[in-house]
């Protein structure tokens, strides 16, 4: 059998040992194909850029806790300032990238007039939101404070734990999609997602009070309801249980199919709960249980005890 490897020497001097252009060749064929599958043009509407949306995140937060996450050496004379000057540099920043979000899901070639006004509206009461945002934020610190003895203070909470960076994220992100921002939300989350291993839908509705506690692989579904004071450990799921598919086969859309939890209610790690059922105000869900039905308000669900039985000369296999 003959080796696959080529004679390298084979190869012109000045010649790349690689087909470049067969290659650009074939995926010019691929992309062309796509994008008239999809309706589009050669040269789609640009998508919202997911590094200027980390740079908006970072500044709204800034602005949101200028003595913790803003610039180290602001005095108290120059606070309402430094928040003043960023809040109106990343609201022009956000402006953009929601023209490219309303652009590219009309896919005109221009930004219409209608999608303008829509940017315009969307970014103004995404500003109007901030403060209520920055209230349910400090709600979130304090519960996190209270909820983990290792907390010694909340500012420690609010640079350090990956569960308030999430949660700082999807409260931003929620506020965009429930405006009708839905792509430059979804980017803002799965920053967050790609950062701290916790997955929250930005389509999620979440109240006050929300911690996290370690955090890594809890994913909350979009149509998922959390009341106040909920608390989650790591790799709790809040899932759906199935997809409904329409006559074509395609999946159904936007259907509520998520748990709702309700206030007061701990969730321990490994918890696994599908499907639109509801867990009772109070209720407390121990670890690695797999939950598929409403429990009562005040329950306490637990894995069933392990048996601990001799198995003496094969009985019981």
């Amino acid at each position: 059998m003959k080796s696959a490897r080529k004679d390298v020497s084979a190869v012109p001097r000045n010649a790349a040992p690689w087909p470049i252009d067969a290659i650009v060749a074939e995926l010019r064929t691929l992309r062309v194909k796509s994008l008239e599958a999809r309706s589009r043009g050669d040269r789609p509407p640009r998508l919202p850029s997911r590094k200027a949306l980390a740079g908006i995140v970072d500044g709204v937060s800034a602005a949101l806790f200028p003595n913790r996450l803003g610039s180290p050496d602001l005095t108290d004379a120059g606070v309402d300032y430094f928040v003043g000057h960023t809040l109106e540099v990343n609201l022009r920043l956000l402006h953009e990238q929601l023209t490219r979000e309303f652009q590219f899901s009309s896919g005109l070639d221009r930004l219409s007039d209608v999608d303008r006004e829509r940017a315009i509206y969307v970014t103004h009461a995404f500003a109007q939101y901030l403060p209520k945002v920055r209230s349910q934020l400090e709600s979130d610190l304090v519960a996190a404070f209270e909820g983990d003895p290792a907390a010694r203070t909340i500012d420690e909470v609010l640079v350090c734990y990956p569960g308030i960076t999430a949660i700082t994220h999807y409260r931003l992100a929620h506020a965009l999609h429930c405006l009708g921002a839905p792509l430059v939300a979804r980017m803002v989350s799965e920053l967050a997602h790609s950062a701290t291993g916790i997955d929250i839908h930005p389509g999620a509705h979440i109240g006050e009070r929300f911690f996290i506690d370690h955090g890594t692989g809890v994913v909350i579904g979009e149509t998922a309801v959390l009341g106040d004071h909920v608390r989650l450990y790591q790799a709790v799921t809040l899932g759906a249980k199935r997809f409904h598919a329409d006559p074509g086969g395609a999946l159904v859309k936007g259907e509520a199919r998520h748990p709702i939890v309700e206030d007061d209610v701990v969730i321990y790690a490994g918890a696994t709960i599908l499907g639109r059922v509801t867990i009772g105000r109070g209720s407390t869900i121990g670890g690695n249980v797999w939950l598929t039905r409403s429990v009562p308000p005040f329950s306490n669900v637990s894995q069933a005890s392990a048996l601990d039985e001799l198995i003496v000369d094969g009985s019981g296999i």
